[in-house]
């Protein structure tokens, strides 16, 4: 069944308190972003199209206090998990239930993309080719 365009929509209306949220079709379900930061996705994984929010280490614990489930999922044959929840249920019934859980996800969503700016970028191809032109022109 094709990902639901109007549960995408209504998802958006629920965290809108962290920006404008725009719906991005991926990998049959929809990713849902704000300023470019994926903070939700929606998928179906067998029972029925959930709202995922994104967390981490530090949110877990919260989640999990109010029964929500990590995102696992089959990858062949083996269970996998990323770092989003089951929204709450009671979270799904307004914006005004959903601005803790929306600001929660951002939250995590922020630390995340600052923890990439921290990494050393990998090297490619292009940039030890041009470090090794550049030794080579230095030694000349």
């Amino acid at each position: 069944m094709p990902p639901n365009t109007d549960f995408a929509n209504y998802c958006c209306e629920l965290l809108a308190s962290t920006g404008r949220c725009v719906p991005k079709r991926m990998f049959g379900g929809f990713g849902i972003s704000t300023d470019g930061l994926t903070i939700a996705i929606l998928a179906d994984l067998g029972d029925g199209e959930k709202l995922w929010l994104k967390g981490d280490d530090s949110t877990r614990s919260r989640y999990e206090a109010e029964g929500c489930k990590i995102f696992t999922y089959p990858a062949k044959g083996v269970p996998r998990s990323m770092n989003y929840f089951s929204s709450p249920e009671e979270a799904m019934d307004s914006p005004d239930a959903m601005r803790p859980w929306a600001a929660l996800a951002l939250d995590c969503a922020l630390r995340a993309r600052a923890g990439k700016t921290l990494r050393k970028p990998k090297k490619t191809k292009t940039t030890v080719a041009k470090t090794a032109t550049s030794k080579k022109g230095q030694d000349q």
